[in-house]
C-alpha cells in the first residue's frame, strides 16, 4: 500500500502510538490519552541537555536534576556553583549558564510559568529555534517545527536530497515544515526524532520496517545510507596548555572558579595557563611541581587540546597566587569538568598527589 504525502504524519503517528520510546521527560500516547499533559519544565531542561549529547547520557543527569530541583522555581534559586557542580561531566558548559539565566527570567519576569508560544520563548536567554519549537510543540501543542539531526536525516532520505549539509539545512528544514500538522504536533515532532534514532539510523538503516518506506525516494534509488551528504570538515588544530595539580597536607585541593565568560566559564578547575601554541603560567603557589607523565587529551567542538599536568603537595601556610584551597570533605573529583577530571586521574595514576 502507498501512502500518499498528505497522509506521512497522521501514519507515523499511528506508528508512534505503538513504538514510541520511553524517556523519564516524556508523556507517552497512552498518557495523553488519560489527560496527563507535559511539563514545559521538564521539556525544556531535557532538550537543553540533549543539545548535541545522547539520551544515554542525559537520562541520569535530568534525572539527578530533576530531584533536587523539580521546579523551574527552585532551579531559579540554586545556587550557580551547585548547578554547575551537577553538571560537570554533560559538556557544553555555556548550556548550564544559560539554564541558570532562563529560570530565573522565567522565575521573575513570567511568575515560574513558561511562555506557550515558539515566538517569546525565543526572547528567554539560552533559546534558538530548535528549543523554541521543542518547547512550543511538546508541552504547548503549538504546530512549530523541530528539526534536529534525526529529522534532517529523515527528510534528506524521504525526499532524496542530496545537497550536503549543512547548505541543505535551509531546504530540509521546509521540508519538515511541510509535513508538521497541526492536530498532535508535539507528538508528531518526537515522531520524527524516534523514527531518525531507531529506524532510520545513520548506518543500516532499516528501511524494511519504516512507516515511511513506500514514498522514501533514497529508498528506492537505494542510496538511503549515503544520505544526508556532508561538505568536509576541516581539520582540528591542536592547542597545549598546562594544568597545576596541587594538594595540600590536610587533604585541601587548590581550585580556581574559571571567567564566567569562555569554555568551561564558571565552572571549577585546576590553575593553568592559557591554551595556545605556545602556553606559558606561573605556578598558582610557591611549591616543588613536579611534571606527570603524560598528557591529558580532550577535544572540544572546534579545537583538539593537550595538557602538560604538574603536581605538588604543598605545606598548610601555604598562601596561593591564584585560586583558593578547598576541604577535602568539600571537593569531589565528579563536580568537575571532564577535562579537568582527566587531569586529576592522570595525576593519580602516577601516585603524584595523595
Amino acid at each position: 500500500m502507498r501512502y500518499d504525502v498528505a497522509d506521512l504524519p497522521t501514519h507515523l503517528l499511528e506508528w508512534y502510538d505503538i513504538h514510541a520510546r520511553s524517556m523519564p521527560w516524556r508523556i507517552g500516547p497512552a498518557d495523553r490519552a488519560s489527560g496527563v499533559t507535559p511539563d514545559a519544565y521538564r521539556v525544556w531542561l531535557s532538550e537543553v541537555m540533549l543539545q548535541q549529547t545522547t539520551v544515554a547520557a542525559v537520562r541520569d543527569y535530568f534525572l539527578r536534576f530533576t530531584e533536587i530541583w523539580p521546579r523551574v522555581t527552585d532551579l531559579a534559586a540554586a545556587e550557580d556553583a551547585d548547578v554547575m557542580a551537577a553538571w560537570a561531566g554533560l559538556g557544553y558548559y555555556a548550556r548550564a549558564r544559560n539554564l541558570l539565566k532562563c529560570a530565573r527570567v522565567v522565575a521573575t519576569e513570567y511568575d515560574g510559568q513558561f511562555p506557550r508560544t515558539r515566538e517569546v520563548l525565543l526572547t528567554l536567554p539560552g533559546i534558538g529555534p530548535y528549543t523554541a519549537a521543542a518547547v512550543a510543540a511538546i508541552a504547548f501543542d503549538e504546530q512549530a517545527t523541530v528539526v534536529d539531526g534525526n529529522v534532517e536525516r529523515v527528510m534528506a532520505r524521504y525526499y532524496r536530497v542530496e545537497t550536503p549539509l549543512p547548505k541543505a539545512k535551509g531546504e530540509l528544514t521546509e521540508l519538515a515544515e511541510g509535513l508538521t500538522p497541526a492536530i498532535r504536533p508535539g507528538d508528531y515532532a518526537q515522531a520524527v526524532m524516534d523514527l531518525g534514532a531507531t529506524i532510520c539510523t545513520p548506518r543500516s538503516p532499516a528501511c524494511g520496517i519504516c512507516p515511511w518506506m513506500e514514498g522514501c525516494a533514497a529508498r528506492r534509488a537505494g542510496v538511503a545510507p549515503d544520505l544526508p551528504r556532508k561538505a568536509a570538515k576541516a581539520a582540528k588544530p591542536v592547542r597545549r596548555g598546562i594544568a597545576y595539580v596541587a594538594q595540600r597536607e590536610d587533604g585541601a585541593w587548590l581550585l580556581e572558579t574559571r571567567p564566567a565568560k569562555g569554555l568551561l566559564g564558571g565552572m571549577l578547575g585546576w590553575p593553568g595557563s592559557d591554551w595556545g601554541d605556545t602556553p606559558t603560567a606561573s605556578p598558582p603557589v610557591e611549591a616543588d611541581w613536579h611534571e606527570v607523565p603524560g598528557e591529558v587529551r580532550h577535544t572540544f567542538t572546534h579545537f583538539h587540546l593537550r595538557l602538560q599536568v604538574f603536581a605538588a603537595r604543598v605545606p598548610e601556610n601555604f598562601l596561593p597566587h591564584r585560586g583558593e584551597f578547598r576541604a577535602a570533605a568539600e571537593f569531589s573529583a565528579g563536580d568537575l569538568p571532564t577535562v579537568m577530571r582527566k587531569c586529576y586521574d592522570l595525576a593519580s595514576q602516577h601516585g603524584d598527589i595523595i
